[in-house]
């Protein structure tokens, strides 16, 4: 964002719209993030919601620029739609996605950057956003450690059959046995990696102490020092390493080529009684599978994070 400061718009011969430093032009700059209503005042570094717009405001402002903040993103008379006809910049996050169709990108004339601030970019029609000249850019890592330490809650969660137990308790119910009869020690069970990029890595570090056996799977192997000290072993073909996980833990980006990558057939190839974390898009799941697999016990538990689009 530090090239807004000052900054032009031009067409390159590739048809690529760009972003010049060093011209007094003012840009548009829409950014879309969900309400937090009473809660946005109660911690300062709470910046990703739309009263507090990422805590860039100011700066964009004494640098001439409009910036227009907004939760409002669906149906035909929504704010966002006042604004996509004339707006250079949209920002938005992976918890209150604009979807940007090739309809929005076709209104939007005068586009030249979607930021996610955040990880991911399936929100985004890809192709339409090149065709067009747009540049397409994320916050690679900044949430990394708050996932990985968000998987290892759930993993636990699940491991520790602990909803059901919490349930019983909101219930007045106290019934040891209807939760003890599947509620496991996460130490001695084989938890599979599924995608070890920067929150697969420090997943696998904070999974060390437990006493797992770690597996993982990529289209890369991790450095031999992190595999040291992890002790985690890699597996080049994911149907191989399915059937051996107790635990299976995805964070694998949503592509093409993962979209609906666990499906019928491949859930099938789970050890029965597997339990599922998966942090990264529902859309790599096929979700009625998952479903029918959970109703005849062949997943024991699963946790879901995205929703598909």
């Amino acid at each position: 964002m530090a090239t807004l400061s000052a900054a032009a718009a031009t067409v390159d011969g590739t048809g690529s719209r760009t972003l010049h430093a060093n011209s007094p032009d003012s840009k548009k700059i829409v950014g879309v993030f969900y309400k937090a209503n009473q809660y946005a005042s109660l911690n300062p570094e709470f910046v990703g919601c739309a009263e507090a717009a990422l805590g860039i405001r100011d700066w964009l402002e004494s640098k001439g620029h409009q910036y227009i903040v907004t939760d409002d993103k669906e149906g035909p008379n929504c704010e966002l739609e006042k604004h996509i006809h004339d707006m250079h910049v949209l920002i938005t996050t992976p918890f209150h996605p604009v979807y940007v169709t090739a309809e929005k990108i076709k209104k939007a004339k005068n586009l030249q950057l979607l930021l996610t601030a955040g990880v991911g970019s399936d929100h985004v029609d890809l192709k339409a956003a090149a065709d067009a000249g747009i540049t397409v850019v994320e916050i690679s890592g900044s949430n990394a450690v708050s996932v990985a330490e968000d998987e290892l809650m759930r993993i636990l969660i699940l491991v520790r059959n602990f909803l059901p137990g919490y349930r019983q308790v909101i219930d007045g119910d106290w019934n040891v046995a209807g939760i003890a009869h599947r509620a496991y020690d996460l130490e001695g069970k084989t938890v599979g990696i599924i995608g070890a990029g920067r929150i697969g890595k420090l997943l696998l570090q904070r999974l060390k102490p437990f006493n797992c056996n770690l597996l993982y799977h990529d289209r890369l192997t991790i450095s031999p020092e992190l595999e040291k000290e992890t002790g985690a072993k890699f597996e080049e073909d994911l149907d191989v390493i399915l059937p051996k996980c107790d635990v299976v833990v995805i964070n694998t980006p949503l592509t093409e080529k993962t979209r609906g990558m666990f499906d019928k057939e491949r859930i099938g190839k789970l050890k029965k009684g597997v339990l599922i974390v998966n942090n990264a898009r529902a859309a790599i799941m096929d979700t009625q599978a998952v479903v029918d697999a959970c109703s005849s016990g062949h997943i024991a538990g699963s946790y879901d994070n995205y929703p598909i689009r």
